[in-house]
């Protein structure tokens, strides 16, 4: 399997050196070598129709910040969409920044990708957040697969859960908490009597929240993770546009006192009803399975028969992330060579 990585930062780099670490374990146990052909970033790219040496490119781009430097066959401001769409590779790994604005240029990736006949594994949440529906309809006129387990829990199955442990059982609603950075500032103003402000500077020195937080605090992270669960586990047809979205920022000290005088606790939830999508803090009990602390994530389905089934786990990280990534790869060779 002939693999180009677009965008090669934390969780890019962290996929190349997982895939580094487990080629020999894969192909004993799956029976297949994944090979990294062409690497993209936002300053050039590499390319080696053998195969590319993955520490190497790991050490030029740690060493120079772009794998345009890479000895003899590294290009600097190559054209990401010119070379996914005349490479021989057959699989996409998307891995670029996530941008809620427009998408790109994630988006032209995974277009470029299916309308060539390649295979897409995104970790990017912005180009389905904005446009799964057509993402996913591309991918299924043009007989591709797309696949995005690590956009959602990180490293914890959530969508694979739902898609292949419940067949047969019709899901009524979902919620969940699905941001780490606004579980862990909630907490911690709880459990330290932190204002918003210094809790959400705490995460920033943990490395748990970004210089710019409002993707997560804004409540955007979450809705965006809530859109591809809909789309992809309810079979709806929604964007990041339909959801009513409130983020944490308006949550105050008195606020956590009423919920703990009620036993609850703030969280940022996302919920996916029949008829309707939105993300706010609300009052969880603390005996719901769901209520989880620090930077865990949960997600109950409920079901018609089987009653609630909570799953619990890490939402973010790059090799967790990375790991999902394999997990698509094994997936869609398993189908396709089927």
């Amino acid at each position: 399997m002939r693999i180009i990585l677009a965008g090669f930062g934390t969780v890019g780099q962290a996929f190349a050196h997982v895939l580094h670490q487990d080629a020999d374990r894969i192909v004993r146990a799956y029976g297949f070598r994944p090979q990294l052909t062409t690497i993209v970033d936002s300053q050039g790219s590499c390319s080696d129709d053998t195969g590319l040496d993955i520490p190497l490119a790991l050490k030029t781009k740690k060493e120079y910040g772009t794998v345009a430097k890479y000895p003899r066959k590294g290009r600097r401001n190559s054209d990401g969409t010119h070379l996914i769409s005349s490479s021989e590779a057959e699989v996409v790994v998307e891995t670029t920044p996530t941008n809620f604005k427009d998408a790109e240029p994630g988006l032209s990736n995974i277009k470029a990708a299916l309308a060539n006949g390649k295979h897409v594994v995104t970790a990017n949440k912005g180009p389905l957040a904005l446009a799964m529906p057509a993402l996913l309809e591309l991918a299924d006129h043009r007989n591709r697969l797309l696949r995005f387990s690590g956009t959602v829990g990180g490293g914890t199955p959530f969508l694979d859960f739902a898609a292949k442990c419940m067949p047969g059982e019709r899901i009524i609603r979902i919620r969940g908490i699905l941001n780490g950075t606004t579980n862990y500032i909630l907490t911690r103003m709880e459990n330290a009597s932190l204002t918003f402000e210094k809790a959400l500077a705490e995460a920033q020195k943990k490395g748990y929240a970004e210089r710019d937080p409002t993707n997560d605090v804004e409540g955007f992270d979450t809705a965006a993770k809530i859109v591809i669960i809909a789309n992809w586990v309810m079979k709806k047809k929604y964007s990041l546009r339909n959801l009513d979205i409130i983020g944490i920022t308006k949550v105050t000290p008195q606020k956590l006192k009423e919920a703990k005088a009620s036993r609850a606790k703030v969280k940022l939830v996302g919920r996916i009803e029949e008829s309707s999508v939105s993300v706010a803090p609300e009052q969880v009990p603390t005996d719901d399975p769901a209520c989880v602390p620090d930077t865990l994530n949960a997600l109950t389905f409920s079901t018609e028969h089987a009653g609630d089934i909570t799953l619990i786990g890490p939402g973010a990280g790059g090799e967790r992330t990375a790991s999902a990534i394999v997990r698509d790869l094994v997936s869609i060779r398993q189908e396709y060579a089927a």
